[in-house]
């Protein structure tokens, strides 16, 4: 099949892809370091005082939520601003906001401190988690989207998995300081090299009506301008779909699907900072020395890595809904079943299946959500699941922290987070289907796909 554009035009758009999804994959792997960092050093804090204080349990969970409502506010702010100032500017702005959070967290020398500093750092976060999955979803070729967009939110869990085999190999070297040191590094790294290499999204130029800027960056990217909405399909457009940011978004065309993501979002993250701040401290407990539990924190995020990229491509054929709630579900199972006492081969297995169906499947939701909305309220909806969402994030360390407090089992802990994970899948079953984003012809988004030509592959196809 002849390609539309001349070579040069498509070599231009490789290039610019790859540049778009390179810079912000750098950028969410420093989200997934902060996001673990904490969970590696908080043993640190809770046996031995001399670093910031005496840190309880209580404390440590507070401490862990701190980050978690910078983000909040971070994404919401920028939800706020980014659909209005555009995906760029926010973006450069976060990357060094967030570190330089990081270098003065690592000069902290009390709890109140540590605890404030996190707090800001999470505000970088939280605006660069609301920018990013909308500008690659907008770069991402058709077909593709879920696919890049978890290439991309695959940053998070390998930040994850770099902070805790950093913790195992450098912590007793350089201590926490150090370890927070090296999450200010995008400063004089990634900074730079996205102020010159990063480009601004076209849907959204085109989207505020600067044509100009939107052709010329399309000359310059070999990106194609998006077609404009005919007169006579704009009349037939929903109600409410011509309102920007958060006005748009509760409409009443999306105000449902919007509710059930951000709950949908709240539920995952509840589970994934559960996980990255206790489970270390959880398998010391249950008789590991402190690399082996650092270990199952690697495993973890590792799975949660390779687990999304392999279910993202089954996202692309079959739609976001079914393979998210299929992940929540196998990740509820994984739980469960790390408390039927397998050997220490047969756990770590299972951890990495747990890393799929928490932090993997909110890789998946990313996606989801950046793909679920038009152009003019992706960054607020993405905002909306990310702050919104970390609700559940902020209650993650807590809910660990009153579970080990009140003395929990093990195995019951894990019985509490499978139920979450359960919820999590009937959440996603509410997503209304019917309600996708609005293409620029004014059609919806979500095309039929063939029936796959495999027989198996029928009744997973007819689910979605």
């Amino acid at each position: 099949m002849t390609s539309k554009h001349p070579p040069s035009a498509e070599a231009r758009r490789l290039r610019t892809v790859i540049w778009v999804v390179a810079l912000a994959t750098v950028g969410l792997i420093f989200d997934g370091y902060d996001l673990v960092v904490y969970g590696a050093v908080v043993s640190t804090f809770l046996r031995d005082p001399s670093h910031i204080g005496h840190v309880t349990p209580a404390i440590a969970g507070l401490l862990g939520s701190y980050a978690l409502v910078g983000v909040m506010v971070g994404a919401l702010l920028a939800g706020l601003v980014g659909d209005m100032l555009g995906r760029r500017k926010v973006m450069l702005i976060a990357y060094a906001w967030f570190s330089v959070g990081m270098a003065l967290t690592a000069m902290a020398t009390t709890s109140a401190a540590f605890g404030w500093l996190r707090f800001g750092t999470g505000l970088g976060i939280g605006a660069l988690l609301a920018t990013t999955a909308a500008l690659v979803s907008e770069y991402a070729p058709p077909g593709r989207k879920n696919t890049i967009n978890a290439i991309t939110n695959g940053g998070i869990p390998l930040g994850s998995l770099l902070a805790a085999v950093l913790a195992i190999l450098l912590m007793q070297h350089i201590g926490w300081r150090g370890m927070f040191w090296i999450g200010a590094l995008p400063i004089v790294t990634l900074l730079p090299l996205a102020y010159f290499k990063m480009p601004e999204s076209i849907a959204w130029l085109v989207s505020r009506g600067r044509m100009d800027e939107a052709r010329a960056m399309s000359e310059r990217t070999g990106v194609p301008m998006p077609e404009a909405v005919p007169a006579s399909l704009q009349a037939n457009l929903p109600a409410g779909t011509g309102k920007v940011g958060f006005a748009g978004l509760f409409s009443s065309h999306y105000l449902l699907p919007t509710v059930v993501l951000g709950l949908m979002s709240a539920t995952g993250l509840m589970l994934v900072y559960s996980l990255n701040t206790w489970l270390p401290e959880i398998m010391l407990r249950a008789g590991f020395n402190a690399k082996g539990s650092l270990s199952f924190l690697a495993v973890l995020n590792g799975g949660s890595l390779f687990g999304a990229l392999a279910a993202s491509r089954a996202a692309d054929h079959f739609g976001p809904k079914p393979v998210v709630a299929a992940c929540f579900a196998t990740g509820a199972v994984a739980l469960v079943l790390l408390t039927l006492g397998f050997p220490l081969a047969g756990l770590l297995a299972i951890v990495a299946v747990v890393g799929l169906g928490t932090s993997g499947t909110q890789t998946l939701i990313y996606g989801f959500v950046a793909n679920y909305y038009r152009t003019n309220v992706r960054a607020a909806g993405v905002a909306w699941c990310a702050g919104f969402g970390r609700l559940g994030g902020i209650g993650g360390p807590m809910l660990g922290s009153t579970m080990i407090g009140a003395g929990f089992v093990l195995d019951a802990i894990f019985y509490v987070l499978a139920g979450l994970g359960l919820l999590g899948m009937l959440l996603t079953l509410l997503v209304p289907m019917a309600r996708a984003q609005i293409e620029q012809r004014g059609q919806p988004q979500p095309q039929p796909q063939p029936a796959p030509a495999a027989a198996p592959m029928a009744p997973l196809r007819r689910a979605a």
